[in-house]
């Protein structure tokens, strides 16, 4: 079963291009901002790669938790 995503386009002077939130279910919602479309137009290639670093720097942030998680455990046990 294939989750899906909410995209929003908002229009807000004071919020940034693009923001990844949460849903109130917990899934991720994307607001893509339409004031800041011409920021985004110039920079919508750059952006398009975000993507194909971003699940990386996830899984680097995630081992780091998960080696300290470990440690602790490691810890625990010789206390």
């Amino acid at each position: 079963m294939e989750k899906e995503i909410e995209f929003r386009i908002i229009d807000d002077e004071e919020l940034p291009p693009i923001i990844i939130t949460k849903t109130d279910e917990d899934m991720p919602k994307v607001m893509v901002n339409a004031y800041h479309r011409i920021w985004i137009s110039m920079n919508r290639g750059l952006i398009a790669g975000i993507f194909e670093v971003l699940p990386g720097k996830i899984t680097g942030i995630l081992d780091a938790y998960l080696r300290e998680q470990y440690a602790y455990e490691i810890m625990d046990r010789g206390a």
